[in-house]
């Protein structure tokens, strides 16, 4: 039986994918052992990038050749702002994250560099490009709701955060963006596919970087040799 185009693309990042399970960031949430500080940074880094991660969304609504793919892309949009950020600031209530804090906050450079590859996707990519850079986010997440769907960590926060990325309203958004993909791809020149792998694997690696970059508490500080004598 022939593969689809994103079970092609899944199983060429299987290496990367399976690594996400098996980090101790998101492990830590599921054994409820995760330092709540590591989960304040995330929730604030994470927040970052979905506040961009929706921009993209728009942009791949403007994009789109057919006004369906146009509203739909832009319902993805809403939803993220609406359901995906609206969870955060209950975190950020949660955890005592202060206006202070969100005013002082500048973006972890994996936070930026993620961003920054999603922006350079929407800026001259198709809105097949743009999906393929943007679905290892949805999909990821919503296999380790799956996968962590029995863990039952004592620390709350943590199994809310398990519960919204496992249901069934984000496994609807994600099976929607994979058929999407597919149906772009069966259009798509050879060459716009394998932008679109291309633009897959690299988010699927930042996606594993960043729970490395919260589980790390990852910032700009510059790590010098101090023996070296200039």
């Amino acid at each position: 039986m022939t593969k689809t185009f994103t079970e092609e693309l899944r199983m060429h990042a299987n290496v990367i994918w399976e690594e996400n399970f098996r980090h101790p960031f998101v492990k830590g949430i599921a054994e409820g052992n995760l330092p709540l500080e590591n989960f304040r940074f995330y929730v604030m880094q994470d927040s970052y990038y979905l506040s961009h991660f929706a921009r993209v969304q728009a942009i791949g609504a403007a994009r789109a050749d057919e006004l369906h793919t146009t509203a739909r892309m832009a319902a993805h949009a809403q939803g993220t702002y609406e359901a995906e950020l609206g969870l955060h600031e209950k975190f950020m209530k949660l955890l005592n994250i202060t206006n202070a804090e969100l005013d002082a906050f500048e973006p972890a450079p994996t936070a930026y560099a993620y961003t920054s590859h999603l922006y350079r996707v929407a800026d001259s990519g198709t809105i097949g490009e743009i999906i393929a850079a943007l679905l290892p986010c949805y999909w990821i997440y919503y296999d380790i709701g799956q996968s962590f769907k029995g863990a039952a960590p004592t620390e709350p926060i943590y199994q809310e955060w398990i519960a919204a990325y496992g249901g069934e309203w984000f496994g609807k958004l994600v099976v929607e963006q994979i058929d999407r993909l597919n149906e772009l791809a069966e259009k798509a020149t050879d060459q716009e596919k394998n932008k679109m792998r291309q633009h897959f694997l690299i988010s699927c690696q930042y996606e594993l970087q960043f729970w490395e970059m919260a589980y790390k508490l990852e910032d700009w500080s510059v790590k010098t040799n101090k023996s070296i004598v200039i």
